[in-house]
């Protein structure tokens, strides 16, 4: 049942229900645009030196010359054209507090990158991820004065940041998987904390006996709490001592952590807040750099507004399929599944269950009391919908450091 028939079949005395339901769904576009209008409002600041400022903050860049030949886009139906956004976290050692793991060198890297599409109808979103350890064929990218940058063979995913930036990311990313890339938006590390701070903190739960790593500082018990500022970087970053230490481990709790950040934003005492929202809007748009068509306040708010239709649960987190690589167990490779993954997200079709699995939805977050569950079991991590997630399943989200 979607969530506009439940709103539905809720009978008169239902009220509070139907209520509660809309406060989930207030929108990223309010966010970003209303608040600045409410803080205004309430402090009587220029609502003008406001906008300006936050957009002043943005970091626009044109990389369609280095982009080259491009996967032709899918026509579909809806009232709209589907959007693929391409989302990559950049884990520059530069900032402070950011080296958490004492690696030598300065430069960028790409330990996260996420494809997120928006379907044409608006009706649902996927959050794609994929493992920076997939052993994959580079192709030859262009640096920005032209120069031609060497394809590999079996190479790491995440190396087409380390030599080509964010260009050389999305053409991999097209020319392995077929999908147009329609934007890309890159967060750092120091903006990733300054926008946890601002929303008061996310909150996750953490299974015993908790995560301890005193080689890279860490140490967070077990529990549900809200992480701020650095322990939130530590926790999304941590791979070594947390179940089977993967990478794949690590991508499920960045998948459960994003999930419950989005709750947090788009949670009324967030929005109600202006001092909340701006300083949330202060470090978003000092932690992005972003493609010029919406390289503006104002546009990211238009894209923001698209989602006003989509509930939390049809939000879905997921990890393209993959397997440790036999020839080198400390890398992974796609299975023919993902092809498939593509394919659909190419044509703008729904996953089924068998495609999306292991899914964490802003809806349902893993946490001991469960206060974020779907009524009717939709949006469940293991997409039984029933019960709560498989034995299969609750492995995935022991192995990623999650409660079950």
């Amino acid at each position: 049942m979607s969530d506009a028939e439940q709103t539905d079949a809720q009978p008169d005395n239902g009220a509070p229900k139907r209520r509660g339901k809309v406060r989930k769904r207030h929108t990223v576009a309010k966010v970003l645009l209303v608040s600045v209008v409410v803080l205004g409002l309430v402090t009587g600041l220029s609502v003008v030196f406001i906008y300006r400022h936050l957009n002043g903050n943005l970091n626009v860049v044109d990389l369609t010359n280095q982009l080259g030949n491009r996967p032709d886009k899918v026509k579909v139906e809806g009232p709209q054209e589907p959007l693929n956004i391409l989302v990559m976290g950049s884990d520059s050692r530069d900032c402070s507090g950011c080296n958490i793991d004492n690696l030598t060198g300065g430069g960028q890297r790409s330990d996260t990158t996420i494809l997120l599409h928006l379907s044409a109808d608006r009706s649902r979103a996927y959050g794609i991820s994929i493992p920076r350890d997939s052993a994959i064929d580079r192709p030859t990218c262009k640096a920005e004065d032209g120069s031609d940058i060497p394809g590999g063979t079996h190479v790491m995913w995440n190396e087409a940041y380390s030599v080509g930036g964010p260009a050389c990311t999305i053409r991999q990313f097209e020319q392995l998987t077929g999908v147009l890339v329609d934007h890309f938006v890159v967060v750092d590390f120091e903006g990733f904390k300054g926008m946890v701070d601002a929303v008061g903190g996310v909150e996750v739960c953490i299974p015993e006996p908790g995560i301890v790593d005193h080689a890279h500082g860490i140490d967070l018990p077990a529990g549900t709490r809200k992480l701020e500022g650095q322990q939130a970087l530590n926790y999304v970053r941590e791979r070594y001592v947390v179940g089977n230490g993967s990478d794949v481990g690590r991508m499920k709790r960045q998948q459960a952590f994003i999930a419950s950040m989005v709750h947090q934003v788009l949670s009324a005492g967030t929005l109600a807040n202006p001092y909340k929202i701006v300083r949330f809007l202060e470090a978003a748009t000092k932690s992005l750099t972003l493609d010029k068509d919406i390289g503006s306040l104002k546009k990211l708010g238009d894209l923001g507004y698209q989602f006003r239709n989509i509930g939390l649960d049809k939000i879905q987190f997921l990890t393209i399929p993959s397997i440790p690589d036999p020839a080198d167990p400390n890398r992974l490779v796609w299975t023919p599944a993902a092809k498939q993954v593509w394919d659909k997200i190419a044509k703008d079709e729904p996953l089924t269950k068998r495609l999306a699995t292991d899914v964490i939805t802003p809806g349902n977050l893993p946490s001991s009391g469960g206060t974020s569950s779907s009524p009717s079991g939709s949006g469940s991590p293991s997409g039984s919908g029933k019960g709560g997630p498989n034995e299969a399943d609750a492995q995935a989200l022991a192995d990623a450091g999650l409660c079950t």
